[in-house]
């Protein structure tokens, strides 16, 4: 009797794929918990580019909130998806931001953007299950 190896190399490959995806949602995870609590706290860099941006500091608190909001989402399984895309959007603004308001290098947002992206994307099952309910 005869015996395949295909089906356990293939859920090997997808196990990895999927510690790979909860890798990079953890790190993007700290990222942003970083980014938010500093701008909730009352960071100096933080105050004075609100202060550039000049949308007032209550625009720091929103961004600030959001981007915690989205950290925490981003280590829930049912709300991965929602929210990457959701940080992605966060990100399109902040990468605007940064090119015509502040005259600074827009290069962090659009990579975090970016793999905010990707995991938006590996997610969309999910987020189509979100609205499909």
């Amino acid at each position: 009797m005869t015996t395949t190896v295909s089906a356990p190399v293939r859920t090997t490959s997808a196990r990895a794929l999927t510690i790979g995806l909860w890798t990079l949602q953890a790190a993007l995870a700290a990222l942003f918990a970083g980014g938010g609590l500093a701008k909730l706290g009352g960071s100096p860099e933080m105050v004075d580019m609100f202060a550039d941006i000049g949308a007032g500091q209550w625009f720091r608190y929103l961004v600030g909130g959001l981007e915690l909001a989205g950290a925490i989402g981003l280590l829930i399984p049912r709300l991965a998806g929602l929210a990457a895309l959701g940080l992605a959007a966060l990100m399109v603004g902040a990468t605007v931001t940064n090119v015509f308001v502040l005259d600074a290098n827009p290069a962090l947002p659009l990579g975090l953007m970016l793999v905010a992206g990707v995991v938006a994307w590996a997610r969309r099952a999910q987020v189509a299950a979100f609205y499909t309910r």
